[in-house]
């Protein structure tokens, strides 16, 4: 995505701003007085995803938004620093370089493993760690072998982003979306669609689709003991419930919500419950 010339229409535009920060040069909304939430997007996703939720967390906080490397429109400085302990080194880098302090993170998906390895880094919001959907799990079965072995095939091929990019279509973008289990507006659609046909944002979340690799958190979730607060969307078909129940079940200091007609995408289906279980 470029910047500024495809932010023009971008949600939430008039909050973000570019910070040149080694490796990468980071695209971040921010907005808001009081303690601060940082905003944790999960793979293939950026700073949209939290469209509707951003505003909610504003009327009381002060919100930090980030695009992960080369996702959005923070401009990837490196191309194998995509896996989860180079994302959470260089955001936390990023992070003490501004100053943020934030009290609490909120991440989705892939963005929840970002925010628990922060923890580990050494970031210690005080109140803790709030995960939608969070994607603690490997693949299992066919799929342990068959989804990482396709991705760094893709990530390998020079030609695949742009492959990919160009023949992805608005129905396929639907047809994805709904196979999550969400159902989105035609704005949060169209969105994707723009994300899904620009080939920088592809290739680096490929890259990060190739790089990620969770065994080590996984092995160490019994030693996290800030407060957890995982919450799922029981039509969520990307990453089953059960995933953040075994999750749960090894963290300390773990707790789990469930909300029963919401899909992967919960944050954009209802911000409103979820800004409300998020600050619980």
């Amino acid at each position: 995505m470029r910047w500024p010339d495809d932010a023009e229409d971008w949600p939430l535009a008039e909050y973000s701003r570019q910070i040149l920060h080694r490796p990468h040069k980071w695209h971040v909304q921010e907005h808001g007085v009081g303690d601060t939430i940082l905003l944790i997007h999960g793979a293939g996703g950026a700073t949209q995803s939290f469209r509707n939720l951003f505003p909610q967390l504003t009327k009381q906080y002060h919100v930090v938004a980030v695009d992960l490397p080369g996702q959005g429109f923070t401009q990837l400085g490196a191309q194998q620093r995509c896996g989860l302990d180079h994302m959470a080194q260089d955001l936390l880098s990023l992070i003490r370089h501004e100053g943020w302090r934030p009290t609490l993170i909120i991440g989705h998906s892939a963005g929840v493993a970002i925010a628990l390895r922060l923890w580990e880094l050494g970031l210690r919001p005080a109140e803790g760690i709030v995960g939608i959907n969070a994607a603690l799990g490997n693949f299992k079965g066919v799929a342990g072998w068959l989804f990482p072995m396709m991705a760094k095939a893709l990530a390998i091929s020079p030609f695949s982003a742009s492959f990919f990019a160009s023949t992805t279509t608005r129905s396929s973008v639907r047809s994805l979306i709904s196979g999550t289990g969400s159902t989105l507006d035609q704005e949060g659609l169209e969105l994707y669609y723009r994300l899904a046909t620009d080939r920088g944002h592809v290739d680096a979340t490929l890259s990060m689709m190739a790089q990620w690799s969770l065994d080590g958190l996984l092995a160490r979730l019994s030693r996290i003991d800030t407060p957890v607060h995982l919450i799922t969307g029981a039509r969520d078909m990307a990453v089953p419930p059960e995933v953040s129940e075994d999750a749960v079940a090894q963290l300390p200091n773990g707790r789990l919500s469930k909300l029963p007609d919401l899909g992967h995408l919960a944050h954009e289906e209802d911000a409103e419950s979820i800004a409300a279980l998020a600050l619980s």
